[in-house]
């Protein structure tokens, strides 16, 4: 079954934390939601679940409209961030608790529940009580728990934030594997991006009790459509420019970051939401930019900017540069270069992609973010 929420909102003594919310979700897919505490994550999930009523909007599984129904009646099963399992209860019990509720026969509890916790390796703790348990075996007893019932929908409010690396990454292959196997349509909510590109097939970033984008985590992470999703997904250079001149396949435009001593010009690819004189903001990868040392020659149809390193830092994969480039910095991955050094900084054209806020009509693999005649202009919807 998939989930559609339509405009839903909700209020807590005056304060908007979802505002007309709209979010569909396929059958059968891991859908995440992403974004930064207090964005509206866990509200959104708790209106799907049932466990808490909407001002306003509607929310349907499949073709029913499940909006007045309480959470016993909507068929979902739900992993909690703090698993929330029965202290006093076996994990055995602590599994079958919901299908004793259901008035489910003896034999059948025990057939479900030993299924479930052999998908979750959790067999051999079956007498054990919670206390007894580490982090990630809750974590296996709270899924099974929720899975057992059968739902239609599976939600998961950041089940795994207790975690340590190890465990977490265990538990997520675990996961991701009994998801696909069994094919129950899944949220998980979470603020960890590394989480979001694993788990999801698609990722709808929440910010502010609205949607900013949905899409596939590559799509997500490589054509951000806001600032904040930029920013969210890690991507630290963000470039505010204006177009002084648009040809066929280029346009050139004047960076003017707050802070900049001067405008700096560039060339960039041509975008169709591009307007001369309109300012719009692009974002660059670190990876798509290349630093050479100023006595050193390039080739290729690259922008080069003057500027100076003024830290280096490691990230755990390699070594970042950042680069002040006369009042506001980028960031490039770099080993071969020292603080203080003077430097260019390197990039193509087709490096920097607009953050215009518009869903693109194209599908992922044929997309180009790129026009070249008026006809395809027509065709085209943002970038």
């Amino acid at each position: 079954m998939g989930i559609v929420l339509k405009e839903i909102s909700k209020s807590y003594d005056g304060r908007a934390v979802l505002k007309n919310l709209n979010l569909e979700i396929n059958q059968g897919e891991f859908h995440v939601l992403l974004g930064p505490s207090g964005g509206g994550k866990t509200t959104t999930l708790s209106v799907m679940a049932g466990l808490t009523e909407q001002d306003s909007g509607s929310v349907s599984i499949g073709s029913r409209d499940v909006s007045n129904l309480s959470a016993g009646e909507r068929k979902i099963g739900f992993v909690f961030q703090d698993h929330a399992l029965f202290p006093h209860l076996t994990v055995f019990d602590n599994v079958a608790y919901g299908l004793r509720v259901r008035r489910i026969k003896g034999h059948e509890i025990t057939r479900k529940v030993e299924y479930y916790l052999s998908k979750v390796s959790i067999t051999k703790e079956k007498g054990k009580f919670p206390h007894q348990l580490s982090g990630g075996q809750k974590q296996r007893v709270a899924l099974a728990r929720a899975l057992v019932i059968e739902p239609e929908i599976l939600l998961m409010d950041e089940p795994m934030s207790s975690l340590d690396a190890m465990t977490k990454e265990t538990v997520r292959d675990e996961l991701k594997s009994i998801q696909q196997e069994i094919g129950v349509t899944t949220v998980y909510v979470t603020h960890d991006q590394n989480e979001a590109v694993l788990l999801g097939d698609r990722v709808s970033v929440l910010n502010n009790g609205r949607v900013e984008q949905i899409e596939s985590p590559s799509e997500l992470f490589h054509h951000p459509k806001t600032e904040f999703v930029a920013r969210f997904v890690g991507i630290k250079n963000i470039l505010n420019v204006s177009p002084i001149r648009i040809n066929n396949h280029e346009a050139a435009v004047l960076i003017n970051n707050d802070g900049m001593e001067h405008p700096i010009r560039i060339r960039v690819k041509k975008y169709p939401i591009f307007e001369k004189g309109k300012e719009i903001n692009l974002c660059i990868h670190p990876e798509k930019i290349t630093l050479k040392r100023e006595e050193e020659t390039y080739a290729g149809n690259l922008n080069r900017i003057r500027g100076k390193i003024v830290k280096r830092t490691n990230n755990g994969n390699g070594f970042m540069a950042i680069v002040d480039i006369g009042g506001t910095t980028l960031h490039a991955i770099s080993s071969d270069f020292k603080v203080h050094e003077n430097v260019w900084v390197c990039f193509a054209p087709d490096a920097a992609h607009p953050l215009c806020g518009k869903k693109c009509r194209e599908a992922e693999q044929q997309r180009k973010c790129f026009v070249t005649t008026q006809v395809d202009r027509l065709k085209t919807e943002g970038c």
